[in-house]
């Protein structure tokens, strides 16, 4: 089946210069460069070598950016099978979020012309982030979240959009390795002693993570990887949680968000092989230490919200367990820039 002149028009717009070479970045798609965010050191009290990876440049302010370009990457896949007759029609896609997610997503198929998203949110999400979402085209669609676990089928029919792509759950899209591969290799590439990461849906921590392994065991490395194999055997990645519903780091808790992962077998056997530090866990943050984060963040000038800087939470809650003078790498996520009305 043709495309419409329209969606010709997309399928050109839509260019990726490659999927590994670091002369030849993809992203952002309007300016590719690599690395695309900072790495900047920062001071902490008590520390010698803390830096921090922020994500907060991006254009809606989040590292959900990059997933929103794989996703417009995804339809151009579609968009090939469209022209060649295997598809008849772009689907659209759905997604539960608590907003950041959709906001990058719909802001990026927006500008390419593509269908809008289809979120799910809780019926308690903030009248004002669902409003924004709206602004910018999202389809919205409420339910409450702490029921029970939905899967693929009931976000769909949740949504609306049976015969659609869930983009929560669906690994039919294989997106997940690489939604953040770019970023991992930023980060590895550090070459620093603990990694701390804020662990919401495991997505983010899991494709660091087997980025490291993939070039700690790799006889060939990838063309981005710039790091020490040696060094990744002995860093420990640290996922920062939380467990209390009533937290302010909103973006990392629920308590049936699907397919949160966090494999205790699959990082037991990492470290017991010596692939990774033996400390590597995702651990719960408990509240006071956000405040005390979001403190020493505003007096490093570093844009962030609560479930952004969680990671930095967390190693001022280890910071007695912690070798003052080894290289500490914080990975900010971020603060969602939603469209102003």
């Amino acid at each position: 089946m043709a495309l419409t002149k329209a969606e010709e028009r997309t399928l050109e717009s839509i260019v990726v210069p490659s999927d590994d070479d670091p002369d030849m970045p993809e992203f952002p798609p309007d300016d590719p460069h690599w690395p695309s965010t900072p790495t900047i050191k920062i001071s902490v009290p008590g520390f010698s070598q803390v830096f921090l990876k922020d994500e907060s440049v991006n254009p809606t302010g989040t590292h959900k950016d990059r997933m929103a370009w794989e996703m417009v990457v995804t339809y151009r896949q579609l968009l090939m099978a469209k022209r060649r007759g295997r598809i008849k029609k772009l689907p659209q896609m759905s997604i539960i979020t608590s907003g950041s997610a959709a906001n990058a997503i719909q802001s990026m198929l927006r500008k390419y012309g593509l269908p809008n998203l289809k979120a799910l949110v809780d019926h308690r999400m903030d009248s004002g982030v669902k409003k924004a979402l709206q602004r910018i085209g999202c389809e919205i669609f409420e339910t409450d979240l702490s029921r029970k676990v939905l899967h693929k089928d009931d976000i769909l029919r949740l949504t609306n959009n049976e015969g659609g792509i869930d983009i929560t759950s669906d690994k039919s899209l294989q997106p997940f390795n690489v939604f953040y591969d770019w970023m991992s290799y930023d980060i590895i590439n550090q070459n620093a002693s603990y990694v701390f990461v804020p662990y919401g849906t495991g997505h983010l921590y899991e494709n660091i993570v087997n980025t490291a392994l993939k070039e700690e065991k790799a006889s060939f490395h990838d063309r981005r990887f710039r790091g020490d194999p040696d060094t990744i055997r002995r860093c420990n990645f640290m996922g920062a949680t939380t467990n209390n519903p009533n937290t302010r780091a909103d973006k990392l808790y629920s308590p049936y968000l699907p397919f949160v992962h966090f494999d205790t077998g699959w990082i037991r056997m990492a470290i017991e092989n010596g692939y990774i530090g033996s400390k590597s866990n995702a651990l719960a943050v408990q509240e006071r230490y956000f405040d005390i984060a979001l403190g020493i963040a505003k007096k490093n000038g570093v844009g962030c919200e609560p479930s952004g800087i969680a990671g930095l939470a967390l190693m001022i809650q280890m910071k007695s367990q912690l070798p003052r003078k080894s290289k500490m790498l914080i990975v900010n996520t971020g603060k969602t820039k939603y469209a102003a009305p």
